[in-house]
C-alpha cells in the first residue's frame, strides 16, 4: 500500500509540474450554452439545433486541440514551412519535407504550451483586450463608463477595461468567458477590418460584421501569442543595442558630451564632477536605463505602453502598418479611374458625380480598411476563362448563355455578361440569386490557392491594363501572375495583404532600434554617431 501510495503521489506531482491537472476541466465546461454555440459557430463547426449542452461539449472537446489549444495542425504545409521561417528553423523545400516532420518542429516552437493554452481560455479578460488599440480602448472605456485617470496611458487603460470586464458584461446580461459581439459594440466594420489587416488575418469574403467580429474575437488569441513574441524579441535586441552602445560611447566622450548626455536624460551631475566622474555617474545610471525608467523622452518616444518591450513592439508595429498603408497608396496611384470607381462600388461607397483622379484616390485611401460588402458584381472579375463560362451556360440568363456558349467570347465580354447576368439575378431574388452567389461561393474557394494560374499571357495584361498598371518589356508569365495577384488582392482587401502581415515586417522594423537609442538618449555628436554605427555593425 506504501508503494502504491508513493507511486500515485508521484505521479500526481509529476502532472502538475508537466501539464494539466487529471481531475481539473476544460475551460468550456464552465461556458454558458450560447458561449459553446458561438464558440462553433466561430469556428465554422456545424451543430444541430436544438442541441443539449453535453451534445454542445462533446462537439467542442473534438475540435478544441486543433483550433484552440494548437491550431497549427490544421494549417497547410506551406503555412508550416512560413511559420518555421519567421522562427528561422531551416526546412527542406515543401516537397521534399513531409507535413508530419514540418508539425513535429511547429509544436517543438509553438507559442505556448498546450497547458497554457488550457488555462489562457480559462482566463480569457486577461488577453482578449491586449492586441486592441488605444484608441480602441478608450472607446470602450468612455462607451462604459470607465474611469481612467489622466494621462491615459496604455498601462492604466489595460488594467481599468479588465478590472471592469466582467461588470460590463453583467450589466449588459451577456456572458464574458467567450465574450459576444457586445464586446466590440464601440467597434466600426473598418476597425474590424484594420485589426484583422493589421495581424494579418484575411477578411472573411464576403464580409458582414457579424463575420468580422468571430473573425476577430477567433483570432484574438493567435494575435495576443504573436505580439508577445515580437515584444519580447524588440525588448531583447533593443536592451543589446542600447548596452553596447553605451559601453561604446562611454570611454569616448568628452566631458562637455558627457555633461550634455547627463542634462539630456535627467541624470543630476553634482557642481565640479570631472570627466571620469561622470563616466562612473553615467555607468552607475545604466541599469535604469536599459529599463526605461530614467528617461522620460524615450518612455514617450513610443507612446504609453505596458512595458519596455511593450513600447518597441508599438513602435515596429506601427511603422509596420504604416508600410503596409504606404504600398496600397503606391498601388492605387496607378489605378485607372475604372477601377477606382469599381473599388469604391465594391463597397457601397456612393462616389460624387464628375469625380476627378484625385478625389477618387483620396477616397479610396480613406476607406482602405473597409470591407468589401460581400459578393458583388465584381466578384467575377478575376475568375478564370472556365469558371466564367461555366456559370455563364448554367446561369439560366438566355443573353449570358450565348456568350458563354460563343467560341469566339473574350473574357473580358464573358467577364462582363457575368456581371449583368448577376446585376439581373440580384434584382429578382429568389432562386436565381442564390444559385448566382452559391457558384460565385464555390468558384472563388476553389480558386483561393491557384488564382491566374490558368490565365493566358493576354488576359493577365488586360487584366493588368484593367487597372491602369504598365508591364515592363520582357516580362516572364510567373511574373504577371504575382502582379495580378497582388492587384487583387489590394482590390479585395485594402490596406493589407493576408499573407504580407505587420508581423511579418516587424524584424525588419527592429533592426533599426539603434536609431532609437540615438535619437533618445541625445548622443548627437559626430564622435556619438561614428561609434554607434560601429555599434551598429557589430549587433
Amino acid at each position: 500500500m506504501r508503494l502504491l501510495s508513493t507511486v500515485l503521489s508521484l505521479a500526481l506531482a509529476t502532472n502538475v509540474v508537466v501539464g494539466s491537472s487529471w481531475f481539473s476541466k476544460p475551460a468550456y465546461n464552465k461556458w454558458h450554452e450560447t458561449e459553446l454555440e458561438r464558440w462553433l459557430s466561430d469556428n465554422d463547426i456545424p451543430y444541430p439545433t436544438p442541441a443539449d449542452r453535453k451534445d454542445l461539449e462533446a462537439l467542442i472537446e473534438k475540435n478544441w486541440e486543433q483550433h484552440a489549444v494548437a491550431p497549427y495542425k490544421n494549417w497547410d504545409t506551406d503555412k508550416l514551412q512560413a511559420y518555421l521561417k519567421t522562427k528561422g528553423i531551416e526546412t527542406k523545400d515543401a516537397a521534399e519535407s513531409s507535413k508530419d516532420s514540418l508539425l513535429s518542429k511547429v509544436q517543438s516552437s509553438w507559442y505556448e504550451t498546450e497547458d497554457k493554452a488550457h488555462s489562457a481560455w480559462a482566463n480569457v479578460r486577461d488577453w482578449i483586450i491586449d492586441t486592441w488599440s488605444d484608441s480602441a480602448l478608450k472607446a470602450f472605456a468612455d462607451r462604459h463608463g470607465i474611469s481612467v485617470p489622466q494621462p491615459r496611458t496604455r498601462d492604466t487603460l489595460l488594467q481599468k477595461v479588465r478590472e471592469n470586464y466582467d461588470t460590463v458584461a453583467k450589466k449588459a446580461g451577456e456572458t464574458a468567458s467567450y465574450p459576444g459581439d457586445w464586446l466590440y459594440e464601440t467597434w466600426s466594420e473598418s476597425d474590424l477590418k484594420e485589426w484583422l489587416d493589421t495581424h494579418g488575418f484575411p477578411a472573411p469574403q464576403p464580409s458582414t460584421r457579424d463575420k468580422l467580429i468571430a473573425s476577430v474575437r477567433r483570432n484574438s488569441r493567435l494575435a495576443y501569442l504573436k505580439a508577445q513574441e515580437q515584444q519580447a524579441s524588440a525588448s531583447a535586441k533593443a536592451n543589446a543595442a542600447y548596452a553596447t552602445l553605451t559601453d561604446k560611447i562611454i570611454d569616448s566622450w568628452s566631458e562637455s558630451q558627457l555633461k550634455e548626455f547627463a542634462d539630456k536624460n535627467g541624470i543630476s551631475v553634482p557642481q565640479g564632477t570631472k570627466a571620469n566622474e561622470l563616466r562612473a555617474l553615467v555607468r552607475r545610471h545604466r541599469a535604469e536605463f536599459l529599463d526605461d525608467t530614467a528617461s522620460a523622452s524615450a518612455a514617450s518616444a513610443f507612446g504609453a505602453a505596458t512595458s519596455n518591450a511593450g513600447n518597441q513592439y508599438a513602435k515596429a508595429t506601427n511603422d509596420a502598418s504604416l508600410a503596409a498603408q504606404e504600398a496600397f497608396n503606391e498601388a492605387v496611384d496607378t489605378w485607372s479611374d475604372s477601377r477606382l470607381k469599381a473599388y469604391l462600388d465594391a463597397r457601397g461607397i456612393p462616389v460624387p458625380h464628375a469625380s476627378k483622379t484625385d478625389e477618387l484616390r483620396a477616397l479610396v485611401r480613406k476607406n482602405s480598411h473597409k470591407a468589401a460588402s460581400g459578393f458583388n458584381a465584381w466578384t467575377w472579375d478575376d475568375l478564370s476563362y472556365d469558371n466564367l463560362k461555366k456559370y455563364l451556360i448554367n446561369s439560366g440568363n438566355d443573353a449570358a448563355r450565348k456568350v458563354g456558349e460563343s467560341t469566339s467570347a473574350t473574357r473580358d465580354e464573358m467577364v462582363s455578361a457575368a456581371q449583368s447576368a448577376y446585376a439581373s439575378a440580384s434584382s429578382a431574388g429568389g432562386d436565381s440569386y442564390a444559385s448566382a452567389t452559391s457558384y460565385l461561393a464555390q468558384a472563388t474557394d476553389a480558386a483561393k490557392n491557384n488564382m491566374f494560374d490558368s490565365w493566358s499571357e493576354s488576359e493577365l495584361k488586360a487584366y493588368l491594363d484593367s487597372y491602369g498598371v504598365p508591364v515592363p518589356q520582357g516580362s516572364t508569365l510567373n511574373e504577371l501572375r504575382a502582379a495580378a495577384r497582388k492587384q487583387s488582392t489590394y482590390f479585395k482587401y485594402g490596406t493589407n495583404s493576408p499573407t504580407g502581415t505587420a508581423f511579418a515586417k516587424l524584424s525588419e522594423s527592429v533592426k533599426d532600434t539603434y536609431h532609437w537609442v540615438m535619437g533618445h538618449l541625445g548622443a548627437g555628436s559626430e564622435v556619438a554617431k561614428k561609434k554607434a554605427q560601429d555599434a551598429k555593425n557589430e549587433l
